[in-house]
């Protein structure tokens, strides 16, 4: 049964909050105080913190900072009645997992609880590569013991402490997500957040904006400013799953970010700066989408890892590009 803290002064948005996720099967617990808040989670792990902002001894932002001084994965969600473009700001750039503003849909919030939760166990699942006589088909491993497959392993290897962008190629159910957490639970930035974002399971028309965010008023139901996946994991490594499945205007902006580490929310004209590792996956026959213009690329040499050859005579970005195929 995964745990959560609630932390909120307001006793009956606690206990209601307390029923209806009791409800949903998580074991929850609250508390009222900030620095109560921090004793608990030295004491006892959560897997995910509810925390508002305005609490009687200290404010949430500075709770979240402490949080994050030892707990760099642990996903907290901020709360507010007092909801500003500012303080939203910076609950993301203090490492918030999400920001709410009271009152919410409880439906919502369930949501982004799941998702946080899983988002935290892909960073904290650590991924094994197999020894000698090692059938354990429990944890997240990579089985194989072929020469292939210790080919496999020794990229991973190679590629895992640089900051290069990795393009995973395979069949859907070759393992294309363990090979990526592999690559990040083996690389320097281990210890900052890994988010996956799957763009085929996502519209079209909301992909460019979970990836980037969006200033108030962007389009219409735009009613706050949003912080997108590229600005919540700076100095981490995002996941982008399916990148076949990508258009080419959000393609376009993704460059943008491999190639110059910038970009701009949607509606908006400031320039956003981050350092993200970019590891990609897809079983799509990207060859075939160059020759009709549906995937964007840049000419350039690159070096090419595969276990069948998979030649593709382009460079996805400035940085580089690895392969592998299934």
């Amino acid at each position: 049964m995964k745990k959560l803290l609630i932390v909120e002064d307001d006793p009956v948005l606690a206990r209601s909050l307390k029923k209806a996720l009791g409800r949903s099967g998580y074991d929850v617990q609250t508390c009222e105080r900030g620095r109560e808040t921090l004793k608990r989670l030295e004491k006892d792990n959560a897997n995910l913190v509810l925390l508002d902002n305005r609490l009687p001894d200290i404010t949430g932002l500075e709770i979240l900072k402490q949080i994050r001084e030892t707990q760099v994965k642990l996903p907290v969600i901020m709360m507010t009645a007092f909801g500003t473009e500012e303080t939203a700001i910076q609950a993301m750039k203090y490492g918030a997992y999400d920001y709410i503003v009271k009152p919410f849909d409880i439906d919502e919030l369930e949501r982004i609880i799941a998702k946080g939760i899983e988002d935290s166990r892909l960073m904290d699942e650590m991924v094994f590569y197999p020894f000698p006589g090692d059938i354990d088909l429990t944890a997240g491993r990579i089985i194989g013991s072929s020469r292939k497959m210790q080919d496999v392993y020794k990229l991973i290897g190679q590629v895992a402490q640089t900051d290069i962008t990795v393009l995973i190629r395979g069949e859907s159910g070759t393992g294309k997500e363990l090979v990526a957490r592999a690559i990040y639970h083996h690389s320097r930035r281990k210890d900052k957040p890994f988010l996956a974002v799957n763009c085929a399971a996502i519209p079209e028309t909301l992909l460019e904006s979970e990836l980037f965010g969006y200033e108030k008023g962007a389009f219409t139901g735009a009613m706050k400013r949003r912080i997108g996946k590229f600005e919540q994991c700076h100095e981490g490594t995002i996941f982008l799953d399916e990148i076949g499945d990508m258009s080419l205007a959000t393609q376009a902006k993704v460059l943008r970010v491999l190639q110059d580490g910038e970009f701009e929310r949607i509606g908006g004209e400031e320039k956003i700066v981050t350092d993200v590792r970019v590891i990609a996956a897809t079983n799509k026959p990207l060859e075939e989408y160059i020759r009709q213009g549906l995937f964007r690329v840049s000419s350039g040499t690159i070096f090419t890892i595969a276990l069948r050859p998979l030649p593709l005579p382009f460079l996805l970005c400035g940085k580089g590009l690895r392969i592998f195929g299934n």
